[in-house]
């Protein structure tokens, strides 16, 4: 397979007003954009590249859910042993006996 630039499909994109770009439905569709994606855009020297910006807090809640579920433990427990964990953390570290819950 000859990956060259000749061979990359192209698609035209005009600029509205106020910046606004449109996304082709097959570009849309072939990568799952939805209204309200965040995209980055990257400029190497006159070649823009647009990529999915997946927000690090959304990544990483599915990431511990996903290994809560996998060990079988429950949010309840999951929780607990968290508070538990830092209350350890904050005597060890500050000299605070109890961590004070606002």
């Amino acid at each position: 397979m000859n990956d060259t630039i000749e061979n990359t499909p192209t698609l035209t994109v005009q600029i509205r007003d106020r910046g606004v770009l449109t996304l082709p439905a097959e570009i849309r569709e072939k990568y799952n954009f939805r209204a309200g994606d965040t995209l980055r855009l990257i400029d190497l020297g006159g070649v823009l590249v647009l990529t999915r910006m997946v927000p690090m807090v959304e990544a990483l809640a599915r990431e511990i859910e996903q290994a809560r579920i996998e060990s079988g433990v429950s949010m309840e427990e999951m929780l607990s042993n968290l508070r538990e964990q830092r209350e350890r953390y904050t005597t060890e570290h500050y000299n605070i006996e109890r961590f004070v819950r606002e």
